[in-house]
């Protein structure tokens, strides 16, 4: 590993990658599935949800590994289950998948001391917080586990990502909201072209779909409430008949690298991260800004840093997430960047199928742009139907298209203004 800060900035690529999410488990079960035009959205049956408004969700579906499915057994010991939330065993379900794809497996102390982890969450262990309250407004407070604290916290992902492998580098977690995926992706691959490391496990893992996630944002009034009977319709990003988003969990994981390395141990290189950009709108702690003048900022400052201009790019995975404004206030901020090059660009929301992960959902889509990239084909945005509003830019609408794509850009925004848009190019 470099010593220091390195005296120029070293290029980045991604040599592994994991996914669990409402489609399944395993990057290309998912992709499949996803090209496919297929839909992992239901109704909830995990706990009741008779109470609330919305009834309907994306969670990761449960059977054998070979179906990608998820049978928790088969990836972390039932004794150390209890230690985690849910938010964390997605983590290192996704992990797993993406350390072994990368096939890096440190030699010595000084390999492990270059490996860091940054997973991080929007929310963390919030079922886990919701149960133990629950324990001690019950007069149990004696029975609450020794682990309760630990299992809730956000950067005990990494914690146990790190301690699974005994990867000794940068040990961190970002807690960005809905752009976590992408902030924790982005500043990872900053370290590596700094020389604080030589890969970083990096990404985002969410389960909110709980009840009391449920029910804050059913309070909000920010779900979507009028397709109970219909969920698989429910997500439908830029589409007149939105009426808010569905609520998903899962974990995306990427292993980053710096490239000379993985070129040097013969590494599958995936993509290259061709761009990072992070901006704050400073206007309110849920509505973007007028315009969406943050995640014009944000796209600006991932192609200023990768030194690529806007013509350069083929394909947008938008942060798009079903809610009647913020969908389109990010199309308008898209056609003002883009310009005339907007009608040569196909930009889709895959939350369309997944629902919304929040914390993971920056992590994931970031997976689904390299696969665009790698496959040239531009993933669909279901159920768009009739547009809210006319555009030049093509929505890729129900179905997948075949397109030449060599850098992608993906976009998440959160809460509080936080904006965030990576690019990843083709090696």
């Amino acid at each position: 590993m470099t010593q220091g800060r390195a005296t120029t900035l070293r290029r980045v690529v991604v040599t592994g990658m994991g996914i669990a999410c409402p489609l399944g488990l395993g990057v290309e079960h998912v992709w499949r599935r996803l090209i496919g035009g297929e839909s992992g959205i239901g109704v909830i049956h995990s706990f009741d949800t008779s109470e609330l408004t919305a009834r309907i969700g994306g969670q990761v579906p449960v059977g054998a590994r070979a179906e990608g499915k998820l049978d928790l057994a088969e990836w972390i010991p039932v004794k150390d289950q209890k230690k985690m939330d849910r938010f964390i065993h997605l983590a290192m379900v996704a992990a797993t998948e993406a350390v072994e794809n990368s096939g890096w497996q440190p030699a010595d102390e000084d390999q492990r001391c270059a490996t860091g982890v940054m997973v991080g969450s929007g929310i963390g262990g919030l079922e886990t917080i919701f149960e133990a309250s629950s324990m001690v407004l019950a007069g149990k407070t004696r029975r609450l586990s020794p682990f309760f604290i630990p299992s809730a916290l956000i950067n005990l992902a990494s914690g146990h990502i790190s301690i699974k492998y005994g990867f000794k580098g940068p040990n961190h977690a970002v807690v960005t909201a809905c752009a976590t995926g992408v902030h924790a992706i982005g500043d990872a691959a900053r370290l590596i072209m700094l020389g604080d490391a030589d890969v970083m496990v990096a990404g985002g893992a969410e389960a909110a779909v709980c009840m009391l996630g449920m029910a804050g944002f059913c309070a909000s009034r920010a779900l979507s409430t009028g397709f109970n009977d219909r969920p698989t319709e429910a997500s439908r990003p830029w589409d007149k008949d939105r009426d808010g988003f569905v609520m998903g969990e899962g974990a995306g994981v990427l292993v980053l690298e710096e490239y000379e390395h993985a070129v040097a141990r013969g590494a599958t290189i995936h993509a290259e991260v061709a761009g990072y950009g992070l901006s704050g709108d400073a206007h309110h702690i849920t509505a973007p800004a007028e315009g969406h003048e943050g995640a014009f900022r944000a796209m600006k400052a991932a192609l200023r840093n990768g030194g690529i201009n806007p013509e350069q790019i083929q394909y947008v995975n938008a942060h798009g997430t079903s809610t009647p404004l913020g969908d389109d206030l990010e199309l308008e901020a898209v056609e003002r960047f883009f310009g005339d090059h907007g009608r040569k660009i196909a930009m889709s929301s895959t939350k369309s199928a997944t629902g919304h992960l929040l914390g993971a959902a920056g992590a994931i889509e970031a997976i689904f742009s390299i696969l665009a990239v790698r496959d040239n084909v531009a993933p669909p945005t279901l159920n768009l139907h009739e547009p809210s509003r006319p555009s030049v830019i093509d929505r890729v609408a129900r179905q997948a298209q075949p397109r030449k794509i060599d850098i992608a850009l993906s976009n998440s925004f959160g809460f509080g203004g936080t904006n965030a848009s990576i690019l990843f190019r083709r090696v």
